[in-house]
């Protein structure tokens, strides 16, 4: 797999093309004189920049290499391919022409200002692979300042996915989604993101683990705003023990840490039919094969390569396609909760090994445009 990705990879993934040949008959209405008309159009009504521009169709995809996959911080040209990744699947998927865009700053205000800098050439800004709690007050704050969509998929595209799995995946082993003791291990965007919205959902017995230990309300150390506002929605009873002791008696445990973090026996103190989603990349918290050794009902990963994979790439194409056709600026916790029953309802029997739709299943972008046009 390693060489095949390289090879793949050799001088980009992604390129430009011309909607039409440029011909001797077509080159005067194309640029000079002819293009002159297109910006007295857009001078006198400036909204139409929609209609005579790929501004309807163009997304930014922007990191500061801060945290990429879960790799760590790496800088922008380590962030470069994953924004050519994602670039592909926009255009594969939602037909969303891309721009791939890494930058050499970690400063929040410094990216908002960019962002803000360079939205008039975009429909919409995808924030990836920035670090938390900067890639929170980066998004706050160009909800507050841009008219146009504005999504960190890291967060909520991983948490949408999580709770639509997490849906059939309740279904196959019956078992209350609202009702089960969820271990979150992973403080960072995604585990915030997914914590909330598991809490939306009606969850309430959630325990969120960061590199320190359990989250709780009163904890001093290695706390942000984030993780304090988190912390007064979870872990009711205060617990401030290890992850594994935390697993004893689980329902369901998400990982969106770091490779390796568990072993059969943390797997096998979990409650009979457990549910066990190791969404670290590229290695999973606990590899399939152990979990299901241990006695993991489902097992999900966020790779490509084993069944039940639960990655933001299921959503981030949809999301904006939907943002885009119906000019969608805020997309909502609601929005969000009703995308994750939407895609959650084309499985209609899930098993264990099919609890959610592959990320190039054509039927997940047109459900999702459906949600923004209900």
């Amino acid at each position: 797999m390693a060489k095949k990705a390289l090879i793949l990879a050799k001088n980009g993934k992604i390129e430009i093309r011309n909607k039409f040949g440029v011909t001797k008959d077509n080159l005067a209405s194309i640029y000079t004189p002819g293009v002159a008309e297109v910006v007295k159009e857009i001078m006198k009504h400036p909204a139409k920049v929609y209609d005579y521009t790929w501004k309807k169709r163009a997304v930014a995809i922007i990191s500061d290499g801060s945290a990429i996959l879960g790799l760590g911080n790496q800088g922008p040209e380590a962030a470069l391919p994953v924004m050519e990744a994602k670039a592909v699947l926009f255009k594969e998927l939602a037909n969303i022409d891309a721009v791939p865009i890494v930058l050499r700053t970690q400063d929040p205000d410094e990216i908002v200002q960019i962002i803000k800098n360079i939205s008039p050439t975009f429909g919409g800004i995808n924030i990836e692979d920035i670090a938390a709690p900067s890639c929170f007050l980066i998004k706050e704050q160009l909800k507050k300042e841009l008219d146009i969509p504005v999504f960190h998929d890291d967060q909520y595209g991983t948490a949408i996915v999580v709770l639509a799995g997490l849906i059939n995946a309740c279904k196959v082993v019956n078992k209350k989604l609202e009702k089960s003791k969820i271990i979150i291990s992973g403080a960072g965007a995604a585990g915030i993101a997914t914590a909330k919205m598991l809490h939306k959902y009606g969850c309430r017995n959630i325990i969120l683990f960061d590199s320190l230990g359990p989250l709780y309300r009163g904890r001093s150390q290695q706390m942000n705003f984030a993780k304090m506002k988190i912390a007064q929605k979870t872990n009711p009873f205060k617990f401030n023990g290890s992850i594994q002791e935390a697993l004893s008696g689980a329902d369901i445990f998400i990982g969106l840490s770091r490779g390796g973090l568990l072993k059969t026996p943390d797997i096998e103190k979990m409650t009979p039919r457990s549910i066990v989603f190791a969404l670290a990349n590229p290695t999973p918290e606990i590899m399939p094969r152990d979990a299901q050794k241990a006695g993991a009902a489902i097992i999900a990963t966020g790779r490509s390569d084993f069944s039940n994979q639960i990655n933001n790439a299921l959503v981030f194409p949809g999301i904006f396609k939907g943002a885009l056709e119906t000019n969608t600026v805020l997309i909502t916790d609601d929005i969000k909760q009703k995308i994750s029953l939407a895609i959650a309802g084309i499985i209609k029997r899930p098993n264990r090994s099919n609890i959610i739709p592959g990320v190039l299943n054509k039927k997940v972008v047109k459900t999702i445009v459906n949600v923004f046009k209900k």
